[in-house]
């Protein structure tokens, strides 16, 4: 990221209305000197996709950290979705602070693991720091039901009652679901083919 504040004459830490001026003004520059023949005219047009380039990358990464002081978790939210659950707990580890919505995603990320108990202690957690969140409390009373129904059948693989606690954050059993049909249906049209 340096190289790129050195194509605009600048420090590392300038302002947004620094980088911005610095680079219209070597853009107006090079601008005029692209028209020119020879090698002045190559080298502004050299310099030009130099400077668009820095540009952009200074911006995006200032957007990005940006976006990450707004909403810190945004990052573990995101490895979540993926089903990166090692990045997830990774990112999780390396936050000092530790409020409500960290103890949610850190329940996410045991619920990820099928660490039940954990899952739930950890949401225990979130609703006595955060008692006014029905987000926390809908998902402790899914994940309650679940755990419930299952030591009730004794962790036998039925369709339970109750989805998953918050299904996007949680995650569902539809591809489960989907692999064992395929199974079967594997073993079935094998077992045709064997009995031809």
């Amino acid at each position: 990221m340096k190289e790129n504040y050195e194509i605009l004459g600048l420090e590392e830490g300038a302002s947004e209305e620094q980088i911005r001026d610095a680079y219209e003004k070597l853009k107006a520059k090079y601008d005029e000197e692209k028209w020119q023949d020879g090698e002045v005219g190559m080298n502004a047009a050299r310099m030009l996709t130099k400077i668009e380039a820095a540009y952009h990358e200074i911006m995006d990464d200032l957007r990005e950290k940006k976006r990450a002081k707004e909403n810190p978790f945004e990052e573990v939210r995101d490895a979540i979705r993926k089903g990166d659950v090692s990045r997830a707990q990774t990112l999780l580890d390396a936050f000092n602070e530790r409020n409500a919505e960290w103890h949610y995603l850190q329940s996410v990320v045991f619920y990820k693991k099928n660490w039940m108990n954990e899952s739930k202690k950890q949401l225990e957690i979130a609703m006595q720091m955060d008692p006014s969140n029905q987000k926390y409390r809908d998902d402790y009373q899914k994940l309650s039901s679940r755990a419930d129904y299952k030591s009730q059948t004794g962790g036998a693989v039925h369709t339970d009652p109750d989805p998953a606690p918050d299904e996007q954050q949680m995650g569902g059993n539809e591809c489960i679901n989907m692999c064992n049909a395929c199974i079967c249906m594997n073993c079935l049209l094998n077992c045709c083919y064997m009995c031809r």
